[in-house]
């Protein structure tokens, strides 16, 4: 048989083996990458948490220092309603949230530290629900 007749029977047959195997092999490097994540699901999970955790503890923080003695006496000369300062801690956005939380912490700090005052603890926390007030009004 010339070569021409081997060309004309196995040619299209090669061409139809290597087109079916090609697929396969790309639906194989395709599963080895997915399995090869740089980032794990668990970790992008966590990184997509973090903000919903870093604002809780920021609420948490201003919450903490109203429940003080020294914050229910700021809210009664503001004449201010806890619930009404809550409320409007939901409304802020992260970012000033985030400030007010860390401005807690510090007062809350630095009072038990003994570095300020009752007196000034309940000017810093006036300041603080006069911010958290304003900043949902504004």
């Amino acid at each position: 048989m010339p070569i021409k007749n081997y060309l004309a029977v196995f040619g299209p047959a090669a061409l139809l083996m290597a087109g079916v195997t090609a697929p396969t092999q790309a639906q194989t490097r395709g599963s080895q990458l997915q399995a090869q994540h740089v980032v794990s699901p668990d970790e992008l999970n966590q990184d997509a948490a973090r903000p919903a955790q870093s604002r809780q503890a920021d609420e948490e923080s201003v919450r903490d220092l109203l429940n003080t003695a020294e914050g229910q006496e700021a809210l009664r000369r503001a004449k201010v309603d806890y619930q009404r300062v809550d409320r409007a801690m939901t409304q802020m956005s992260d970012a000033d949230l985030a400030k007010m939380g860390s401005r807690a912490r510090e007062a809350k700090a630095d009072f038990a530290a003994g570095a300020i005052g009752s007196t000034l603890l309940i000017v810093i926390i006036l300041i603080i629900v006069l911010a958290i007030v304003l900043a949902v009004v504004f």
